[in-house]
C-alpha cells in the first residue's frame, strides 16, 4: 500500500479520536498523547516521493499519470562481448535498469559440479554405447563445464545468481508497447531473452527501485567473466586518433579528441547565450591548433584576443577609424598557377560590389550596374586589365574610385554618398595603401572600436583582405569569427561567408563561426546552409528565448533541450558529422591564466605582473 494512504488512514483514526466517533461514541474520549498528533502531520520524504496513486495489473502498473511495465532477463548467449548493454544504456528512452549479484559459495558450487558433469558424461557414454553420432551440445556443456570447474577449483573465476530486471515507462500503452519492441528487438538480436513479471509487477516494481530490494528473486548462475560485460556505466564515446582536445565527456570522462583538418569539410560553428563560455573554449582551441602547427586568423568584435596574441608572439591589428593600421579593399589577391588573371579580377569586382552595397545602404539594378562598370575603370586607369600581368601594379584607391564615378552619367549621386569615405571622417579607415602584414603563426584583427554602423563594413574588408591572403599560399589555417551575427545581418557579407564556408576547403582553410545571437544568424538564408557546412557544431548553454529554434535547427531531443537550459558555464553539446555528445570544455592551469575573459581573473592577473615588473625593477 503506498505511503500517502497509510499515512492518510492513520490521520483519520486521530481525528475519529478527536471528534469521539467510532462503535463506542458514548464512551469517554481515550487521551491522545501530543506525540501521536505531531506525529501524524510531520511530512516525511517518503512522503514526497511517494506517487499520487498506483494501480497495478497483472502485465503492467501504473504510476501517477505514466504506465509502466518490469522485465526481467531469462537467458544469455553463450559468450557475452564487452558492452553489450551499450545499445540499450544509450537508448533516448525512460527506463530503469537493476542489477543484482549474490555471490556462490564455491565449495557449495563445486559439489554441484561433480553432479552435474557425471551426468553429461553419462549422456554423452550411453549415445556412444547406442552407436548414436556424438551431439555438438553435450560435448560443448562438458567442455565449459570442465573448463569453468577448473578456473573454480583454482579460484580464477566465482559464481554468481545475477538477477538482471528493466522497468519502461511512457504516456500510454500504445508508447509503452513500442518501446518494449524495441528494446527486445535490441536484446534478441545479442541473444538476450527477457519477460514480462506477470502479476509479479508490484514486487518488480520495488526490486528496479533504488532500495538494494530484490523481490522477484528470478536469477540466472553466471561466472566473473560474463558477469563484468554488464557494467552499465557506458555511453557513446566520440573521439578519434588524433587532433586536439575539445572537452571531456560528460557521461563517461572520455577525451573528446578530433582534427577538424581530417574531417569531410574544416569548418565548425558553435552557438552560446553570452557568459557561456564561447569565446573561452575557441581561445582554447586556438591555443591548442598553434601547438599543431596550424596558422590562426581571428576577427575580434569585443578585443578578446589581445592578450593571447601577446602571450603566443602573434599580431595584433586594431581597426577603426583612428587606427595606423589601413586596408585597401582594391588590394588584388596574386594570380596562382591554376587560375587566370581574368578570373581573379572578375572574382574581385564582384566581392567590391558587394562591399559597396553595404557601404552605400544598397544599390538599385541601375547603380550596380554603374558601380560595376565604375570599378572596371578604375583599375583600368592602373593598368590592370583581365588580358594584363597586373601582379606588380599598384591597386587603386578608393579616392581614385570616387573621381572615376563622378565622371560617369548618373554617378554624382553616388560620388557624394561616397565622400564621408574619402574626404569625411571615415576616409582614414580604407582610402588608404594596406600597411597589414599577417605572416605570422597568430594574427587578430579587433573591430572593437570601429562605430556600430561600420562594423558590417569593416568585418567584409576584413574577411575579404584574409580571403586573398589564404589563395596566396596554401597552407593548414584556421579563421575564427567571432560575433559572426554582425555579418549575418546584411545579405552581401552573409553570403561571402558562406562562399568562405564552400570553398575553404580548397585552399586548406577551416571557418570557425561563433555566435550568441542564434535568431539573427537562422534569420539569414545562408545560416542552415553555413549550419550544414559545418563538420563541427558546439551548442554551450542557450537562453530560454531561442532554445525552441535551436532544437529543431540541430533536431534536439526534449532532454538535450533542457541539458542547454541547465548547462553551466563550458558546458553543451559537442556533435561531430552525425553523432554528439555531451561535453564540458576544460582547460589546464597554464591555459586557463592566458585565456581567462573573467574580469575578477584578469584583474588578478594584471595585479600580479605589475607586482612581478615592481620586484623586477621594471617601470610599468
Amino acid at each position: 500500500m503506498p505511503p500517502t494512504v497509510h499515512y492518510q488512514s492513520f490521520r483519520m483514526n486521530i481525528l475519529d479520536k478527536l471528534l469521539g466517533k467510532g462503535p463506542k461514541e458514548k464512551q469517554e474520549i481515550s487521551p491522545i498523547l501530543p506525540q501521536e498528533i505531531y506525529e501524524a502531520g510531520v511530512l516525511e520524504l517518503r512522503d514526497i516521493i511517494a506517487p499520487a496513486a498506483l494501480k497495478i495489473e497483472q502485465k503492467q502498473f501504473y504510476v501517477g499519470e505514466k504506465v509502466a511495465r518490469t522485465f526481467f532477463a531469462i537467458s544469455y548467449p553463450r559468450y557475452l562481448s564487452d558492452n553489450w548493454l551499450s545499445p540499450i544504456i544509450n537508448l533516448d528512452k525512460v527506463f530503469d535498469v537493476s542489477l543484482f549479484v549474490h555471490p556462490i559459495d564455491t565449495a557449495k558450487v563445486l559439489r554441484q559440479f561433480q553432479k552435474k558433469v557425471a551426468e553429461v558424461e553419462s549422456q554423452i557414454a550411453i549415445r556412444e554405447e547406442r552407436g548414436l553420432v556424438r551431439d555438438p551440445k553435450l560435448d560443448t556443456a562438458y567442455r565449459d563445464l570442465e573448463d569453468l570447474r577448473d578456473k573454480l577449483q583454482q579460484a580464477q573465476e566465482k559464481l554468481f545468481d545475477v538477477g538482471f530486471y528493466m522497468t519502461l515507462y511512457a504516456d500510454n500503452e500504445r508508447e509503452l508497447d513500442k518501446i518494449e519492441q524495441e528494446i527486445r528487438s535490441l536484446l534478441e538480436s545479442k541473444l538476450v531473452y527477457v519477460r514480462p513479471a506477470l502479476f509479479q509487477q508490484e514486487a518488480g516494481y520495488h526490486s528496479v527501485l533504488p532500495i538494494a530490494d530484490d523481490r522477484l528473486n528470478i536469477h540466472s548462475k553466471l561466472n566473473s567473466e560474463p558477469l563484468s560485460s554488464f557494467f552499465p556505466f557506458v555511453s557513446f564515446d566520440l573521439t578519434s586518433d588524433r587532433g586536439i582536445l575539445y572537452g571531456i565527456n560528460r557521461h563517461n570522462s572520455s577525451l573528446i579528441l578530433f582534427d577538424r583538418f581530417a574531417m569531410e569539410n574544416y569548418n565548425s560553428i558553435m552557438f552560446a547565450t553570452s557568459g557561456a563560455g564561447k569565446s573561452y573554449a575557441a581561445k582554447l582551441e586556438i591555443l591548442r591548433s598553434l601547438m599543431f602547427d596550424i596558422d590562426v586568423i581571428v576577427i575580434d568584435p569585443e578585443k578578446e584576443y589581445e592578450y593571447l596574441a601577446e602571450a603566443t608572439g602573434g599580431r595584433y591589428f586594431n581597426i577603426s577609424l583612428t587606427s595606423e593600421h589601413h586596408i585597401n579593399p582594391f588590394d588584388l589577391p596574386p594570380v596562382r598557377e591554376d587560375e587566370s588573371p581574368a578570373d581573379v579580377l572578375r572574382s574581385n569586382i564582384v566581392n567590391l560590389v558587394g562591399l559597396f552595397r553595404i557601404m552605400l545602404g544598397g544599390l538599385t539594378p541601375e547603380e550596380d550596374s554603374l558601380v560595376d562598370h565604375a570599378i572596371t575603370e578604375t583599375y583600368a586607369l592602373k593598368d590592370i586589365t583581365p588580358d594584363s600581368d597586373f601582379s606588380k601594379n599598384e591597386p587603386p584607391l578608393m579616392s581614385d574610385f570616387e573621381l572615376v564615378l563622378a565622371g560617369m552619367e548618373g554617378g554624382a549621386s553616388l560620388s557624394q554618398r561616397l565622400a564621408k569615405f574619402t574626404k569625411g571622417t571615415w576616409s582614414g579607415f580604407i582610402n588608404r595603401p594596406t600597411n597589414v602584414d599577417i605572416n605570422k603563426r597568430f594574427v587578430v584583427f579587433s573591430v572593437r572600436d570601429m562605430e556600430d554602423e561600420l562594423k558590417p563594413v569593416a568585418m567584409y574588408i576584413v574577411t575579404h583582405f584574409i580571403w586573398n591572403a589564404v589563395r596566396k599560399e596554401l597552407k593548414k589555417r584556421l579563421m575564427v569569427i567571432d560575433e559572426a551575427w554582425w555579418m549575418m545581418k546584411q545579405e552581401d557579407t552573409a553570403s561571402f561567408l558562406f562562399s568562405l564556408a564552400k570553398r575553404g576547403r580548397k585552399y586548406f582553410l577551416g571557418l570557425a563561426t561563433i555566435t550568441q545571437d542564434v535568431n539573427d544568424f537562422l534569420k539569414s538564408p545562408y545560416g542552415g546552409a553555413i549550419i550544414s557546412n559545418s563538420a563541427i557544431q558546439l551548442l554551450l548553454k542557450q537562453a530560454p528565448s531561442v532554445i525552441d529554434e535551436v532544437q529543431r535547427t540541430f533536431n534536439l531531443t526534449d532532454e538535450e533541450k533542457y541539458l542547454l537550459l541547465e548547462s553551466d558555464v563550458g558546458e553543451g553539446i559537442f556533435f561531430a558529422g552525425l553523432k554528439h555528445v555531451a561535453l564540458k570544455v576544460i582547460a589546464s592551469y597554464t591555459e586557463d591564466q592566458i585565456i581567462t575573459s573573467d574580469p575578477s581573473e584578469l584583474l588578478a592577473i594584471k595585479k600580479a605582473r605589475q607586482a612581478f615588473k615592481v620586484k623586477a625593477g621594471v617601470p610599468l
